[in-house]
């Protein structure tokens, strides 16, 4: 009876570190058009909070996406989020515009 209690809980802790979420958030930032061009740019934390490569997340903002996508005028910005139970958070600004 031990035996399989433990192996079910091990098998719950190793099913809920398999899980991972991802999120998207949009955000209508102007009143420009859409158009065509996007970029992106993305940060990688360890523990939610810790930025890598220790870059204090300076590449991976909506200045670093315009420019990634060579966007002058940005219409929207999304925020996609993917998060490993808190100790792999990665965001990605994916900004759209001309």
């Amino acid at each position: 009876m031990k035996k399989v209690i433990v192996s079910t809980l091990a098998a719950a802790v190793l099913a809920l570190a398999a899980t991972s979420c991802v999120t998207t958030v949009p955000y209508s930032v102007t009143s420009n058009t859409i158009g065509s061009k996007v970029g992106e740019a993305t940060t990688t934390y360890l523990f939610g909070a810790l930025p890598l490569p220790f870059d204090q997340g300076e590449n991976g903002g909506i200045a670093a996406a315009a420019k990634a996508g060579e966007i002058t005028k940005v219409a929207t910005v999304d925020v996609k989020t993917f998060n490993l139970l808190n100790l792999i958070v990665k965001k990605t600004i994916v900004v759209t515009g001309e």
